[in-house]
């Protein structure tokens, strides 16, 4: 997802589960595609305010964003 933050191996499987669960919210299937950098991005951000529950960090960080849910 993020290359060059230090997260535990839980903090990083959370990160993981929420980044999957808000690609799937947005329909977004190629990793490729920039906006998934931007959710990313976002997330780590919204983690690092110390929202850790995997299902929160994808609710917010959609909202945040601004990106309608499929």
């Amino acid at each position: 997802m993020i290359a060059n933050i230090d997260l535990t191996h839980e903090q990083q499987h959370v990160l993981e589960l929420a980044f999957r669960q808000a690609l799937r919210k947005l329909d977004l299937v190629d990793r490729n595609d920039p906006i998934c950098e931007l959710v990313a991005k976002k997330m780590v951000d919204i983690h690092s305010r110390g929202v850790t529950n995997a299902i929160a960090l994808a609710e917010l960080t959609i909202r945040e964003i601004g990106l309608p849910k499929q």
